[in-house]
């Protein structure tokens, strides 16, 4: 098991376990509209699959969301 933290908290996924995985489990909805940090830079979304997660890692799922002032 890798110990990461996921938007600020800790999780445990099994090894090896990749972006993409960790969005099936977190139950990503829309995952065309996030976007995903890992250690503070952002991964291309081509490369989720191929991303394996380490003991240590902090991923952040961006939002983003649309609206402001008409």
């Amino acid at each position: 098991m890798a110990k990461i933290t996921v938007n600020g908290k800790p999780q445990e996924v099994a090894n090896p376990t990749s972006l993409a995985q960790l969005m099936e489990q977190n139950n990503i909805a829309q995952p065309d509209m996030v976007s995903v940090q890992l250690n503070e830079e952002f991964v291309q979304r081509e490369r989720y699959a191929a991303t394996a997660l380490k003991d240590g890692d902090e991923v952040d799922f961006l939002y983003f969301m649309g609206g402001g002032r008409s």
